[in-house]
């Protein structure tokens, strides 16, 4: 009886793949689940070989007939010429010939400067500076007393007037962490011709502004 029926079950099955191929015939699906399992190769992708590029000659470059005739432009940066020697104050100083005064002669300055700082208004601040050669050649670099930029002057950097004798004015930077004049004193050294051992009076009649006394050291000889 089970052997009857699995005959039976296999008869029916054998049938239906049958029919179930012949429709694939059919519709010609066979061949193309074959062209699905094994596909076709894509054809290589031709590159084109490349060209070298020939270096490109500034002479050659095509110019419009309105600039043909024109000296090309360049392009490259242009050095500036050097400029003009910077102004010089007074004539020139030959810095190998300096004379340096005798202590002599210097004390007699600084002796003359202390006497007519005696002679000035006492309310007004005011301190005496014997020139060096430092002060008045080379760096031209003036230091000022420490105690007096600490009670007088600004805390900050800036612009000190000097005032001559005569009343014309000159201006310094004034370091006020370094204490001193450093711009603007080698012109007014230039100008009023300091030399080494002449001593100068500064009274400070304003916040930023010198009175400027200067005696000279030569008075020595001359007296």
């Amino acid at each position: 009886m089970v052997a009857a029926k699995k005959s039976e079950y296999e008869a029916s099955r054998q049938k239906r793949l049958e029919e179930n191929k012949k429709r694939m015939e059919e519709l010609n699906l066979t061949g193309l689940a074959q062209s699905l399992l094994s596909p076709k190769p894509s054809p290589m992708k031709k590159v084109k070989p490349r060209s070298l590029k020939v270096p490109l000659d500034p002479s050659k470059v095509r110019r419009s007939n309105r600039v043909a005739d024109m000296p090309p432009i360049s392009y490259k940066e242009a050095v500036p010429e050097p400029a003009g020697r910077v102004r010089s104050y007074g004539r020139h100083r030959d810095l190998s010939n300096r004379v340096y005064a005798s202590d002599e002669a210097r004390e007699y300055a600084r002796s003359r400067a202390e006497e007519l700082q005696s002679q000035l208004d006492q309310d007004i601040p005011s301190f005496v500076k014997p020139m060096l050669q430092s002060h008045v050649t080379g760096g031209f670099w003036l230091g000022l007393p420490q105690h007096f930029c600490r009670g007088y002057l600004p805390r900050r950097d800036g612009i000190m007037n000097l005032i001559d004798e005569e009343g014309h004015l000159s201006e310094a930077k004034y370091l006020a962490q370094k204490t001193g004049l450093s711009g603007g004193w080698r012109g007014f050294a230039i100008e009023h011709e300091l030399v080494d051992g002449d001593s100068i009076i500064f009274q400070l009649t304003k916040p930023t502004t010198f009175k400027v006394y200067i005696i000279r050291v030569n008075e020595h000889e001359a007296n």
